[in-house]
């Protein structure tokens, strides 16, 4: 079980306060920043008082957990957006789009040309951020920074794919906001306006460096719960 439904509102609150002065003090418009609570190894007991109080815009990293999640969710709530904010296997994409809204994972020529087979096949794709291993950290997935142009042109051109965004996520060791400005140059030289960076830990500093979404768990969920009986995916 989760925190109890008072305490995630509160704390809900509580970011979303930090979020409009954040954007406040970077001179940015009320509302320009879209906050996608990740509610990854959260039952639906914990999700459902943020869906009752409004909120519509979620995240989650394997597919097969969502999946047991979200279709019935969204059968209930009307404007569910729901984020894979986690990498995506291949074999995994047909599945996704079932459910999944938004992808920010995309981050290698063959999930492209999987997504352009399925849409080949009459299915209706996701919105699609591209992932940029901005620390070049080889334990993450992502395109590497200098890889990015090519990898975009690749995507539109052979594979026929809108990409509106970047993604990343910053070394957890080092200060994020040089990070946060090389994903903005490399979002602007390529006309991208979506920028998908920024998480508990530092949503702050990336607003004030151009992130239009942030991607929330632990500050408005409480601390994670144990996923030994979760599926992978």
């Amino acid at each position: 079980m989760g925190d109890s439904p008072l305490s995630i509102l509160d704390r809900l609150a509580e970011v979303r306060e930090r979020i409009a002065a954040a954007e406040k003090e970077a001179g940015r418009s009320a509302g320009s920043v879209k906050l996608i609570i990740v509610t990854k190894t959260f039952g639906t007991d914990a999700i459902e008082p943020l869906l009752a109080h409004g909120e519509r815009a979620f995240g989650e990293n394997r597919v097969q957990e969502a999946h047991g999640k979200w279709p019935a969710l969204k059968d209930r709530f009307d404007g569910v957006e729901l984020h894979l904010v986690g990498s995506l296997q291949s074999n995994k994409v047909k599945e996704a789009l079932s459910f999944c809204d938004v992808v920010h994972s995309l981050d290698r020529e063959s999930l492209a040309a999987e997504f352009a087979k399925q849409r080949a096949h009459g299915l209706a794709l996701p919105r699609l951020r591209v992932q940029v291993n901005i620390g070049e950290e080889p334990q993450k997935g992502g395109v590497a920074p200098l890889d990015v142009d090519a990898f975009l042109d690749t995507c539109r051109e052979r594979h026929g794919l809108a990409v509106e965004g970047l993604m990343c996520i910053p070394p957890v060791e080092e200060a994020p906001g040089p990070y946060f400005a090389l994903l903005k140059k490399i979002a602007d030289r390529n006309g991208l306006d979506v920028l998908s960076m920024g998480m508990s830990a530092d949503f702050e500093t990336a607003i004030a460096f151009g992130a239009t979404e942030i991607r929330v768990g632990s500050s408005i969920m409480g601390a994670r719960q144990p996923i030994s009986a979760t599926p992978t995916g």
